[in-house]
């Protein structure tokens, strides 16, 4: 096969940042995607219908001119959500989703929720009105290793959550291991996950073999190979229940490569190259329109996307920085060459 056409994708799980850095990488985004759930987890951040309101608006000032590109907002979870703030401005439009991040789980979580139990009034509500909650699936106790806390999580807060409020809908936000891919595979249909490029292309050697390597570290890290392939053929083998979201997370090249580095890996210049190499590799590109295209609306009960996107199987030289607006960013494949492209 030397081209492939699908509808037009979305992503279900981007970071577009604030500021010059939104300036800088939103066309990324916009270029390939018609849709994204957009993360509130600004600093401030993105905890009231109105200032999701003044962060859209943001994005939009923030595309390139003529862009086709419609941002989906996220109101980020605190132990004093109001909740009546929270179902009007998904009533109204404003918000798409919820989002879920365990207090110091990853970039800009300090605000996030300590204890799950105290959000149960606004999760009810959810469940109620049917509005989306995406989880960081990771638990942040100390004693816990880091490679564990995905599984833990789900034993420990989602499962017994899930009993609680068997109708809330979910989804599990850049799952890394076999036990998300069996725990979203044996749930309801009111369950599903994103998936990440760099999970179905990289295990934890990647950020640990030669030396520490910061532009290979994400949150949740990349775990062992076994976790690697399962969720490559959770992607791949055409369930519903997995679609695509980048966990696209820009940041500059030298907080990355410093004594604390950040975590997140930008992916989304190249995002829809790196996932269909994955196709390709497994021998499914028939089911890549569904991972890319289809499965994601069906779960947010929104319509599939008009139109369509082209990639053409020619060699894809992917460059080592980024400029955008005043950081050099580290783009995912930095220096290799990747076997497909977006046709012009």
């Amino acid at each position: 096969m030397n081209s492939l056409t699908i509808r037009r994708p979305d992503d279900w799980h981007v970071h577009l940042r604030d500021g010059a850095m939104l300036r800088g990488v939103a066309e990324y985004t916009a270029r390939q995607f018609a849709r994204a759930i957009v993360m509130p987890n600004l600093s401030p951040p993105v905890t009231k219908a109105a200032d999701a309101a003044a962060y859209r608006q943001r994005i939009m000032d923030a595309l390139p001119e003529g862009a086709d590109f419609n941002p989906l907002m996220t109101c980020y979870l605190t132990d004093s959500t109001d909740r009546e703030d929270l179902a009007r401005g998904h009533v109204e439009g404003v918000f798409t989703a919820a989002k879920l991040y365990p207090a110091g789980a990853t970039t800009n979580s300090a605000s996030g929720v300590t204890d799950v139990a105290n959000i149960y009034p606004v999760l009810e509500k959810m469940q109620e009105i049917g509005m989306v909650l995406c989880v960081h699936g990771e638990v942040t106790d100390p004693d816990i290793d880091i490679f564990d806390r995905e599984a833990v999580f789900i034993e420990r807060i989602l499962g017994p959550l899930l009993q609680d409020m068997p109708g809330l809908r979910v989804v599990f936000e850049h799952a890394t291991t076999a036990e998300a891919v069996g725990f979203v595979e044996s749930s309801g249909p009111n369950v599903a996950a994103t998936i990440t490029p760099q999970h179905l292309h990289i295990n934890r050697n990647a950020m640990l073999v030669g030396g520490i390597r910061p532009h290979a570290y994400c949150l949740p890290v990349a775990k062992r190979e076994h976790h690697r392939l399962a969720l490559r053929l959770a992607a791949t083998c055409g369930s519903e229940k997995f679609f695509l979201g980048t966990d696209s997370a820009p940041h500059a090249k030298e907080a990355k490569e410093s004594a604390c580095g950040c975590a997140g890996i930008f992916n989304a210049p190249y995002a829809l190259e790196s996932y269909v190499t994955v196709f390709e590799e497994e021998g499914a590109l028939d089911k890549f329109e569904g991972f890319a295209s289809l499965n994601g609306p069906r779960f947010y009960r929104l319509p599939v996307n008009d139109g369509t996107v082209t990639l053409e199987k020619a060699p894809l030289d992917v460059p080592a920085g980024i400029e955008a607006g005043e950081s050099s960013l580290v783009p995912f494949h930095a220096g290799q060459q990747l076997g497909w492209r977006i046709a012009d």
